[in-house]
């Protein structure tokens, strides 16, 4: 019989000690490796009693704790996919996800009173809830199933995971992550960043998206290692456990808030062997900073949804701030012409294209698109602009199709624009990222009236607020006769960042 891929059997493969503590939660609550096999057990046991068969999809929109990872790692032994939903995702978001997945479960927060409603809509036969505190029906029902269940056989290619992420133009798309994907990943992490099971994680990422549930978690669990499992970025909680712990992932908001405290010094952090930082990039004053402050030079990586990680400084040898480092292990990247696809040489300008056994399957329901977005010998085309230095290592110049990346969360324009377009009042709009001293960008919207309207700022960011995530908000909105274009009548965006660039300047 061929060897199974499922990420589970390759995660669990490494826990030579079952009873050695895992997780701790900030009340102090401890799971050992033996209980999350158990826990697990019961979970997947629970939702093949609902129905959940290999394939079916698992949808969940749940606040942060242990069991949510449980949740996660027991549908990978049950042979089905995740789909994990930011927590601040409003009723016609979710109504959108859920209808375009066509999950067999939606997992939700107790007391969620719409999502019945939702489940009915988007014709979801079972709906489950999952609290904070190992509460809800999800854990009611695992009560009472077996503490053995025996891992469904994957192959690499069989789907693990859907996330969804944003489009530039339409709807968000779901990305489809196998097995193979997120355990090929996590095993180049753990060699690229030197992972033991003495390693304890400070882990206070959300875990609905790649950085906090795959890098982070995953890459703790292939090691047998240990985290410190923080609901969310507290600088008083982090400055509390740093002597405890190992290492640390973040957004570079953590780090900038963490330079804010007088308390962070060369004492706090002489425990700490690793600094990682993602999702958004670090200011090279951030990177000094720190340094300065701490003796560690904070390792700065680069990746997507749809890739999981690309790239990462060393661990051994030069981090360039302002850099993403050299390529991990077993993937290639290479620059490309965005037009004609040709490769071009070191220092040159172009496209970033990746390949390797970290690239996802394609986009879920959407072949076309996933068709357009691979070049035919596999290379994933992954809309950042960068160069490849003399050294090899990887800088990001820009972002293709104007993503913005504020606090660590994707936010693409045009679904943004699409909302301000609907209102009445609004001819149209313009949303840009423009720097910004906290989230390291801010959104901001340009718009213009219609004749006659007397719409303020406070109108619009009131009437998005029951349409977007919080994230993708504008911290401001802006009134103009008419936006800059170009002979080809493009809204020439490069002009609006120019004259709003200072706009939070000395701001947080």
């Amino acid at each position: 019989m061929p060897r199974s891929n499922n990420l589970f059997s390759e995660l669990s493969s490494q826990w030579t000690d079952k009873d050695k503590a895992a997780i701790e939660t900030s009340a102090r609550k401890l799971y050992r490796y033996h209980d999350i096999l158990a826990t697990t057990s019961r979970f997947a046991n629970a939702l093949s009693a609902r129905g959940v068969k290999p394939g079916d999809r698992v949808a969940a929109q749940v606040e942060k704790s242990p069991e949510a990872l449980f949740l996660f790692l027991a549908c990978a032994r049950a042979g089905a996919a995740y789909l994990p939903l930011n927590t601040a995702y409003t009723e016609a978001e979710l109504h959108y996800f859920l209808c375009d997945a066509e999950p067999s479960v939606f997992v939700c927060r107790p007391g969620m009173s719409e999502a019945a409603e939702l489940c009915e809509k988007a014709k979801v036969p079972t709906l489950l809830t999952l609290g904070t505190d190992a509460d809800g029906t999800l854990p009611a029902l695992a009560a009472g199933q077996l503490d053995v269940f025996e891992d469904v056989p994957r192959s690499a290619g069989d789907l693990a995971a859907v996330l969804y992420t944003s489009g530039t133009t339409g709807r968000s798309k779901g990305a489809m992550l196998s097995h193979g994907n997120l355990t090929s990943n996590a095993q180049a992490l753990v060699e690229a960043w030197r992972f033991t099971s003495n390693d304890v994680l400070l882990h206070a990422l959300p875990i609905f998206h790649t950085h906090g549930l795959f890098v982070a978690t995953n890459v703790v669990l292939m090691a047998g290692a240990s985290m410190l499992f923080l609901p969310k970025y507290d600088s008083n909680e982090i400055i509390r456990l740093l002597p405890r712990a190992t290492t640390m992932m973040g957004v570079p908001t953590f780090y900038v808030r963490l330079l804010d405290d007088v308390r962070l010094t060369h004492e706090a952090a002489a425990h700490m062997r690793l600094f990682v930082s993602g999702s958004a990039p670090l200011l090279p004053d951030t990177h000094s900073g720190f340094l300065e402050r701490t003796g560690h030079s904070i390792l700065e990586r680069y990746g997507m949804t749809e890739t999981g990680m690309n790239t990462s400084n060393p661990y051994e040898g030069d981090r360039v701030p302002g850099t993403v480092g050299l390529p991990l292990p077993g993937i290639e990247v290479r620059i490309a012409n965005p037009e004609t696809g040709e490769i071009i040489g070191q220092e040159e300008i172009g496209m970033i294209e990746v390949r390797g056994p970290n690239v996802f399957q394609g986009y879920w329901r959407m072949s076309e698109k996933t068709k357009a977005e691979f070049r035919d010998g596999g290379f994933f085309i992954t809309g950042d602009l960068g160069k490849i230095d003399a050294r090899g290592y990887v800088h990001i110049v820009g972002r293709g199709k104007d993503l913005i990346i504020s606090g660590g969360f994707n936010v693409y324009p045009k679904e943004v624009e699409s909302e301000i377009d609907a209102l009445p009042g609004v001819a149209e709009s313009a949303v840009i990222g423009v720097p910004h001293p906290d989230l390291g960008e801010g959104v901001m919207a340009v718009v213009v009236l219609s004749k006659d309207s007397e719409l303020q700022e406070k109108d619009v960011i009131d009437a998005l607020k029951h349409r977007l995530a919080n994230y993708k908000l504008p911290k401001r909105v802006f009134f103009v006769d008419a936006l800059p274009r170009n002979t080809m009548g493009k809204v020439q965006k490069n002009l609006l960042r120019d004259a709003y660039g200072e706009l939070f300047r000395g701001k947080s």
